[in-house]
């Protein structure tokens, strides 16, 4: 009995050294994948957040809806199409989009935060919209525009909304829809694009990016190979060699640009494990991939020449 009381003891002295560290400092979460399926994880998680937002640190979340968009698209009859990894969104798609995030996952996510024991506020286009953003211009192989219809980047963050919201002990939740500067319409955002935004806006000490993976791997195929460091220089030779590729490279430029803007450091976890967030947070070891410049990083830390 003993032993247990003095390792759960050891367990909270290391994770104080993190709560000091990262006290009053902001932490952007992107909340995705299936880990918005299973209620249990879902649960796990933001009790994390809970947990977070008490000892002082300052968690912002920002979260998509993929899945139940395209759910939803369904049963009304639609067809999701997607143009180089977009979800097309012409007016009758938007408007399950907004549905969707606003009225479900977003007040579903606010509703159990409080559930938990912390305090939530809903931060979209219905209540207080902080995100602000442009139509995306994409080009096709002939340099042809591809028209994506309501889709867009963000471009402008409401940073003193979300920064009052965090020092009176509130934690935002905000989905990925985006007021467009040109014609005040709404715009589907890119749930990993957005969260970037926020912390690049914020100048968060730390983006996470929660995933169906446990990090970045060696071999996609063998969890066993995650790396576990990486800098921004080793993340540009995996991606050459093939080994970072797909849907990854998005999310991965996403990570660099936030890095390059002021985010102190950028992890890629897998948010099925319970309690992720905490272990990648508040352990020395961590449990998932951590993108940082070099140097700033204690763990170990795969070079760009090891690569090849």
């Amino acid at each position: 009995m003993h032993e247990e009381a003095i390792r759960k003891a050891d367990v909270l002295i290391e994770a104080l050294g993190y709560i000091r560290k990262f006290h009053n400092r902001f932490t952007v979460i992107k909340l995705g994948g299936s880990v918005m399926e299973d209620p249990e994880t879902l649960r796990a998680l933001l009790v994390d957040v809970v947990f977070m937002q008490t000892v002082g640190l300052r968690p912002v979340v920002v979260h998509g809806g993929g899945k139940a968009i395209s759910a939803a698209m369904q049963r009304a009859g639609l067809e999701p199409k997607f143009v180089q990894g977009r979800r097309y969104t012409d007016e009758a798609t938007l408007d399950i989009v907004a549905d969707v995030l606003i009225d479900g996952v977003n007040a579903d996510t606010v509703r159990h935060i409080n559930k938990y024991g912390g305090r939530a506020a809903a931060l979209h286009p219905r209540t207080t919209c902080c995100l602000f953003g442009a139509r995306m211009r994409l080009s096709g192989d002939d340099q042809a525009p591809i028209d994506l219809g309501r889709v867009g980047e963000v471009v402008d963050v409401d940073t003193l909304t979300i920064e009052n919201l965090c020092l009176a002990g509130i934690v935002p939740v905000l989905p990925s829809l985006a007021i467009c500067q040109e014609d005040e319409g709404l715009l589907n955002v890119n749930a990993d694009t957005a969260a970037a935004a926020v912390a690049r806006h914020l100048k968060a000490e730390k983006l996470v990016f929660l995933t169906d993976m446990p990090g970045i791997l060696r071999d996609r195929n063998d969890p066993g190979s995650l790396i576990e460091g990486l800098t921004p220089d080793g993340c540009r030779a995996l991606i050459e060699q093939g080994i970072i590729d797909r849907g990854m490279i998005p999310k991965v430029d996403a990570c660099l640009e936030s890095l390059e803007s002021g985010v102190r450091k950028v992890h890629i976890i897998d948010g099925r494990l319970p309690h992720a967030l905490l272990l990648e947070i508040f352990t020395d070891r961590g449990i998932g991939t951590e993108i940082a410049p070099a140097g700033a990083s204690r763990r170990a830390v795969l070079e760009p020449a090891s690569v090849r």
